[in-house]
């Protein structure tokens, strides 16, 4: 038996918008835990969890970061990750292998748009979660302005189990609405201890109030709460605790917490919900998988007993141990020098050694097992999304499939003799990052680098310089559009060629039709007409194309191809034959198929004091924005935006110009959308041609 309990294990991931407060509160949980004894400050540079140079001059986090803490003999693993759009790979890939999250809101944000994506993305995965509503000591906070929007916005019921005692500057302490109790933080010890006292009695009806809503609410779905209310019982804490757990555990409502980490208020109530609501592994559902022999769906319950499965969701290179690879533990068991099987790849591989992590510091092991997350030090060979199973039980979990990049660049390095280097950098960089992809310009010879935006590619540049010491020259970020298509063709592609010896034979037929949702290829052909074992050279051309364009090398999207009809030769037909000629058929459909370009639209958000409203307005309207929404907050407005990726380069500079650096904002991808007449003619001068 394992020298752990299950039911005490926590794997949380901490999720937010850029800025909410969400490293300063994981800061705050490694203090009053025990685990690191001076606050690290993001303002200072000194965060544990923001270990990266380009973290802490920014003040953002750009990468998940996992650590190990102990609250009421439960031992809890949580991952810190980014709350800017650019690293929300980092997002995803935490929450696919965490039980359960804490989404952090600033108090007077709100919900904002990186809080809407972090918590699609927890729905995804089905991610039980509670909420933090963090700074409510700063002007403009609101508590209550925060639930309306939770309860406006998603799914998930939000039932505040905290109410705030004053605001803003007057921001003391909560009241617990389930003890009915209030929670006063001392200043004079760095909030390490409370006092607790009774429930002010201006506040004792609206405590009353909050708590006859709150059991409403749980007595729809808690049968048990429901008869003991019924018969009149008194409720007791651990029976209404059980309850909010429940309905947590089931994805229905969302207990609210709320505090001001950087006043150190808040933080220990928040460590007991994590223990009170948040599942163990023993709580959620089995890990499903494919068994790649058989095909078929197979389960791998928590057990350290059962057969080792693990998933790699993470890449990290170590200058002194080489690459780490991130991996949860879902069954099983796995010691040093194990040899395990590496999934989809199907090769053997010895596990040489296993570490457990504090952000970047790493402690050894000798074993990780069922609901623990560790990494595997000097993994050959390793990618994101790979498995590691039993060599007698092998199974595949579903991969971890990054968002595809908006904007690129190329680059070159600066002296022919740092090019070998250059190579080798952007190999590992592009391993640990699935989002930043690099391809040769047949063209020009210069390397594009492709990320999901301006900060990305910024980062990665200033990466290769300090951390690589690789120096380049680099050109402007640009756009990265897409193809597709708007209207239905056909085309038959004949490819057949006699040289005297033996010759090549290949005819296809394609149909391609626009799609709503993503690329399908559809095999239309009847039995006999093509042979089966030349479909994957036809499929292998299309998908091919997919991602080459055909107009001006951009990704095509949104596009269905069928495969309708075609012939062949017995002795002259090869796959390659298939291939040309599918690749053929496919851009001569694809041209008569009235094609366009799409282009990155973003929704943008900027808080800005009342009196440079208009600046920001106009500007935003001269970049061809489209204003969706204004909120007034306290002497601020919010403002909720669509602008075309193109027209938002630099567009931090511009914003602190305009409003003397007293404004914030964020932006993030929304959809793709054609492009104006002028760009399509830009992107593809032959269309001025064909238009006369």
């Amino acid at each position: 038996m394992p020298d752990y309990d299950l039911r005490l294990i926590r794997n949380i991931g901490i999720a937010a918008h850029i800025d909410a407060g969400k490293t300063t509160t994981t800061e705050r949980i490694l203090y009053y835990t025990g685990k690191i004894h001076r606050m690290g400050e993001i303002d200072e540079g000194t965060t544990q969890m923001d270990w990266m140079i380009q973290e802490r001059e920014r003040g953002i986090t750009i990468t998940a970061a996992a650590t190990s803490v102990s609250w009421l003999n439960h031992r809890i693993n949580i991952i810190d990750t980014p709350g800017h759009v650019d690293f929300t790979i980092e997002v995803e890939r935490s929450l696919k292998v965490l039980d359960g999250a804490i989404i952090v809101l600033c108090g007077v944000g709100g919900v904002e748009p990186q809080t809407e994506t972090v918590w699609r993305q927890a729905d995804r995965y089905r991610v039980p979660r509670i909420a933090f509503i963090n700074k409510l000591d700063r002007l403009g906070a609101d508590f209550y302005r925060v639930l309306k929007m939770m309860a406006e916005k998603f799914e998930q019921i939000p039932v505040p189990v905290q109410l705030p005692i004053g605001i803003e500057d007057q921001f003391s302490g909560v009241i617990d609405i389930i003890n009915r109790e209030a929670c006063i933080w001392r200043s004079d010890d760095l909030g390490a201890s409370y006092e607790t006292l009774p429930v002010p009695p201006e506040r004792q009806q609206e405590v009353e109030d909050y708590r006859h809503r709150l059991l409403d609410i749980l007595t729809t779905y808690d049968e048990n709460l429901l008869a003991k209310y019924l018969s009149g019982e008194d409720l007791t804490p651990a029976d209404i605790k059980s309850a909010i757990r429940k309905g947590t555990l089931e994805l229905k409502i969302v207990p609210v917490f709320c505090g001001a980490a950087f006043r150190n208020k808040g933080i220990q109530k928040l460590l007991d919900g994590i223990v009170d609501y948040l599942p163990s592994p023993l709580d959620i559902p089995p890990a499903k998988g494919i068994n790649p022999k058989t095909n078929r769906e197979e389960t791998r319950p928590s057990d350290p007993q059962a057969p080792f499965s693990a998933l790699i969701f993470k890449l990290t290179f170590d200058p002194q141990r080489g690459m780490l690879s991130y991996i949860r533990v879902y069954s099983g068991k796995v010691a040093s020098g194990d040899v395990v099987m590496v999934i989809p790849e199907m090769k053997r591989s010895r596990i040489l050694r296993l570490a457990v992590m504090h952000a970047n510091r790493i402690e050894e092991v000798s074993s990780l097992a069922a609901g623990e997350i560790g990494a595997v030090i000097g993994l050959k060979e390793s990618k994101t999304g790979q498995t590691l199973a039993d060599l007698s039980h092998p199974i595949a979990f579903e991969p971890i499939k990054p968002p595809e990049p908006v904007v690129f660049l190329a680059i070159e390095p600066k002296t022919k003799a740092d090019e070998d280097r250059l190579h080798a950098a952007l190999t590992t960089m592009s391993l640990e990052d699935p989002t930043f992809k690099v391809r040769n310009d047949e063209e020009t010879g210069q390397l594009i680098l492709s990320g999901m935006g301006e900060l990305h590619l910024e980062i990665l540049l200033d990466r290769l310089n300090r951390d690589y010491r690789v120096e380049v020259h680099s050109g402007k970020p640009q756009v990265s559009y897409r193809e597709t298509i708007t209207t239905t063709a056909t085309y038959e592609s004949r490819f057949i060629r006699q040289t005297g010896g033996r010759g090549h034979f290949a005819v296809v037929k394609l149909t391609l039709e626009p799609s709503k949702e993503g690329n399908w290829i559809v095999n239309e052909i009847r039995e006999g007409t093509i042979p089966k074992n030349f479909i994957p050279a036809i499929e292998q051309a299309i998908e091919e194309s997919f991602e080459s364009g055909v107009l001006a090398g951009y990704p095509i999207i949104n596009t269905r191809v069928k495969i309708i009809d075609g012939a062949y030769h017995e002795v002259d037909s090869t796959d390659i034959d298939f291939k040309l000629a599918a690749a053929q058929a496919f851009r001569e459909a694809f041209m008569l198929a009235e094609p366009t370009f799409l282009e990155p639209i973003m929704e943008l958000e900027v808080v800005t004091p009342e009196q440079y409203l208009g600046n920001v307005l106009a500007d935003i309207n001269a970049r061809g924005g489209k204003i969706l929404h204004l909120e007034p907050v306290k002497g601020h407005q919010i403002i909720t935006a669509e602008v075309p990726l193109a027209r938002t380069f630099g567009y931090a500079t511009t914003l602190r110009s305009l409003t003397q650096g007293r404004a914030t904002h964020s932006i993030q991808f929304k959809r793709f959308s054609p492009v104006d007449e002028e760009t399509r003619i830009k992107l593809y001068p032959l269309f001025a041609e064909k238009n006369h």
